[in-house]
């Protein structure tokens, strides 16, 4: 007995097929070091930085630019990142040009999660203060806090650490005052 070859999927459905398993790669330069993105973000992360958007945009939309991960901030070219939210001042938005960020944000936000909290904590906070971000904030969705670092005198300092029942204010940018409660899901599945 004979086996059939099974049918020939018609080109098109194979192209399409294709290409939904092509992601492209997401990775950070950082000291010339490349660190790679392990897995994609969960719903809590991506929860919370939808909810950083709506609060920057209410609050700064006409008095800057917010932009969301992932987008390279190019600080120069052995140090390249994508941090989750990046706001730039309308006086600074010469620095967004050839479809990138190159030069420094006035504040970023990084959202810890599992696989890249520990970095976010250490290395990117040591370079966002190198090249002088004036402003860096580290949201928690496991305590539901942030921590606001304010650059003073060419090094981070802790301004607060707020838990979700207060009010960030922004010590660099005038028009942002961020109800945290707005901030974390009431909801965080996994």
């Amino acid at each position: 007995m004979r086996r059939s070859k099974p049918p020939e999927r018609p080109a098109k459905v194979k192209e399409q097929q294709e290409s939904y398993s092509l992601i492209d790669e997401r990775y950070e330069i950082i000291g010339g070091v490349r660190y790679d993105f392990l897995s994609s973000p969960k719903y809590a992360h991506q929860k919370i930085l939808t909810n950083f958007y709506l609060a920057f945009h209410g609050a700064c939309c006409q008095e800057g630019e917010i932009l969301l991960a992932p987008m390279d901030v190019h600080f120069d070219e052995e140090n390249i990142v994508q941090p989750d939210v990046i706001y730039i001042s309308r006086e600074r938005l010469d620095i967004i040009r050839d479809g990138f960020v190159f030069g420094v944000p006035d504040l970023l936000v990084e959202i810890l999660s599992e696989s890249t909290g520990r970095h976010d904590k250490t290395v990117k906070k040591k370079l966002y203060e190198q090249f002088g971000v004036k402003e860096y904030w580290l949201a928690d969705p496991m305590y539901r806090t942030v921590d606001q670092f304010v650059l003073r005198e060419e090094h981070y300092e802790l301004a607060a650490t707020l838990q979700e029942t207060e009010t960030l204010v922004s010590a660099t940018v005038p028009c942002l005052a961020i109800d945290l409660s707005g901030i974390f899901p009431a909801d965080m599945r996994q």
